[in-house]
Parts: structure tokens; C-alpha cells; sequence
């Protein structure tokens, strides 16, 4: 569904209006789904399609995830999300996983970053070279 410049810009006007301090408001964000979908105004479902894509860009943006081969010790889980707050600002979600596919090491995502450094992408490296 090809969506027009103007339900574009609709939509990202009314993504800033959801953003408090520069962080999204969920309730906010409910509230203009809830009054765009109750006026209906002409292209609304091409507004709603893109407010929805830049919703969860900003979700994904927003969210570590944490891979690593065996679960982490709780004083290095304190201390990757110290690190990646510092980075990225405070109210950074975080999401653990255990990947034995990793071998050793971790792999961080947030948002479109990704940061290997399990022992799994160094070993493809050195594949590569061969």
C-alpha cells in the first residue's frame, strides 16, 4: 500500500505529539490511535499504517537485546546495561537471551547497531580469510 506525503507527515506530527522528554508515551500513543480512528479523517488508514511503522522503529531503537552463550553473572548484566544506558540515554529496554550458537561472548542489538563479539563471528572471520 503506497501511502501519500501528507498522511507522511500527519503521521510523524503526530508521532512528536506521543514523544515526552524523547521518549515515547504509550498512553499517548493509544490516544491518537484512539482519535484517528474515531475521526477518520481522509487517508486515515495510510496515517495509522505509518504512525504504526514509526512506533515500532522507536520500540526497536529503544531495546537491547543481549545474547550470550550461558546465562551472565548478575554483576555483568549490571554492567553491560550500565555501558549501554550510557550510550544510548536512560530508558533503554533490556531483553537477555542465552544463544549456545554463540559459543562464547556476546551479541548486542539495539535498534539497527549490532555489536558481535562471540567467539561464533570471530571464527567466521577467520574462515572468511581462508
Amino acid at each position: 500500500m503506497k501511502i501519500s506525503r501528507l498522511a507522511r507527515r500527519e503521521a510523524k506530527q503526530l508521532f512528536r505529539t506521543c514523544l515526552v522528554n524523547g521518549v515515547m508515551d504509550e498512553s499517548r500513543v493509544r490516544q491518537v490511535v484512539g482519535k484517528v480512528a474515531e475521526m477518520k479523517p481522509r487517508g486515515y488508514i495510510g496515517i495509522l499504517s505509518h504512525f504504526q511503522r514509526l512506533v515500532k522503529l522507536e520500540l526497536e531503537r529503544r531495546t537491547a537485546q543481549v545474547e550470550s552463550a550461558v546465562p551472565l553473572p548478575p554483576e555483568l548484566e549490571a554492567d553491560v546495561k550500565t555501558r549501554l544506558s550510557g550510550i544510548y540515554g536512560a530508558g533503554l529496554a533490556f531483553a537477555f537471551k542465552q544463544n549456545p550458537d554463540l559459543i562464547g561472548g556476546l551479541r548486542i542489538k539495539v535498534g539497527s547497531d549490532v555489536y558481535d563479539g562471540s567467539i561464533r563471528a570471530r571464527l567466521a572471520q577467520v574462515m572468511d580469510g581462508f
